[in-house]
């Protein structure tokens, strides 16, 4: 269903972590790390691995960085010097990385991100950094593509917001059914993208077909 600028569900999903008040420390989480390694049948303290729990945690900190970040806070900046321009507004093809949060292994693809400006647009960059603040965290793909949606739409406050989404999953291609060359589209229309057909046709016109197939809508 389309959300809505006063549904709960766009606060939510913008603040659903764990508060830093409640985080591990440091040393608690490499010493976790060491648990996985003697559990996996290895030594942790032998030489290739001795350094692999703090190497672990550094690279956490980079995967999962979007929990630092605020979304709402990256589109705060907006700009309405735009010469009355009002046509539809799409970056294409902007590579995230994401972790499965059932299996915490790579989700691996691209985000296609469109809005119909009302009277303000905000930087490109900063619909890329918004994506990358939803990606860097725990995810699964339907509900990442709902939090970039609705956060769009809740601060720029646009005539219409499409977001749509093409990853591969390797909780699918290296674990389970082993399934390689397999991508998931999803997709969120909001405002006049749900509601008027040929603005969507436009905008999916622009985007292309990601995968050459149809796309899943949430």
């Amino acid at each position: 269903m389309s959300a809505t600028r006063n549904s709960p569900n766009a606060s939510s999903d913008i603040h659903d972590q764990t508060d830093h008040a409640d985080r591990p420390s440091r040393e608690e989480a490499e010493a976790a790390v060491r648990v996985l390694i003697r559990w996996a049948g290895d030594d942790p303290a032998r030489e290739g691995l001795v350094d692999t729990p703090s190497r672990v945690i550094r690279s956490y900190e980079e995967f999962f960085a979007g929990y630092a970040q605020d979304p709402r806070e990256i589109l705060a900046r907006t700009f309405s010097e735009v010469q009355g321009y009002d046509e539809m507004i799409v970056l294409k093809d902007i590579r995230f990385e994401s972790y499965c949060e059932h299996h915490m292994v790579p989700i691996i693809g691209r985000a296609h991100v469109a809005y119909l400006p009302r009277e303000r647009v905000v930087g490109i960059s900063k619909l890329a950094r918004l994506v990358d603040a939803f990606a860097k965290r725990l995810q699964i793909q339907e509900k990442m593509t709902a939090q970039i949606a609705n956060t769009l739409d809740e601060v720029l406050q646009p005539k219409g917001v499409a977001v749509v989404i093409e990853a591969a999953h390797q909780c699918m291609t290296t674990r389970g059914v082993h399934k390689p060359g397999v991508s998931m589209v999803t997709s969120r229309m909001l405002g006049e993208f749900r509601t008027d057909p040929l603005s969507r046709r436009e905008v999916l016109s622009m985007i292309g077909t990601p995968g050459g197939g149809s796309c899943e809508h949430v």
